[in-house]
């Protein structure tokens, strides 16, 4: 009983390491000739780690760019679908990262991005410092914790490419049901056309009245 105790105490731990890693996400809409920007206060030797994804609309592409706390660009892409940036801030303070539709005139875009501040504490304490091997349990622990993480970002992986998927399906659904409709409304007139058209072949035409 106490060994499991032990163990469940552990995994609950792991798990909640896993789950408690400091960050953000966030699925924002872009609207076209549009900008939006977000600001996060750093502290110096920092390491933080930007991904994003375009999830729907237009070519499915955005530019990026991010600036330090002096306004320095540290990092700059024009119309990705996805892209990851990681860096070791060197100044304390403010710093910017934007993410911009301008060059699209009639695209809406959907945009997810994840944005993740400092390394993720260890999950046992003292880890880093330990002086002899971890035991069996902990080990399990460590990997349970590892495999976590694998769900987790797999997870968000099919969940924005389902996503994705079903923003392209419902944009090719709308372009066939509005192809259907406009075949339809074309039948319709040829149709129409046809029968007017026999019925003047038909149509007997009265001589007109007149004396000699």
């Amino acid at each position: 009983g106490a060994v499991r105790g032990a163990v469940r105490t552990l995994c609950l731990a792991a798990l909640l390491g896993a789950l408690g890693a400091g960050g953000t996400e966030l699925t924002l809409e872009l609207p076209d000739s549009a900008q939006r920007c977000f600001h996060q206060e750093l502290e110096r030797g920092i390491k933080f780690t930007l991904d994003y994804q375009v999830i729907s609309g237009g070519h499915y592409d955005v530019d990026c760019y991010v600036e330090d706390p002096n306004g320095k660009t540290i990092y700059q892409e024009t119309k990705k679908q996805y892209d990851s940036f990681s860096h070791h801030t060197e100044l304390k303070g403010v710093y910017t990262f934007c993410f911009g539709n301008e060059f699209s005139t009639f695209s809406h875009k959907i945009v997810y991005f994840d944005f993740q501040v400092g390394d993720e504490p260890p999950i046992l304490p003292n880890m880093n410092n330990r002086a002899t091997a971890l035991t069996q349990m902990e080990s399990a622990c460590v990997t349970i914790h590892e495999m976590l993480n694998t769900v987790i970002d797999s997870q968000t992986h099919y969940r924005l490419r389902e996503a994705q998927d079903r923003s392209r399906a419902e944009e090719l659904n709308g372009r066939v049901s509005y192809w259907s409709v406009g075949e339809t409304l074309i039948l319709f007139v040829v149709s129409i056309g046809q029968v007017v058209l026999l019925k003047s072949f038909f149509t007997e035409k009265r001589p007109s009245s007149g004396g000699a």
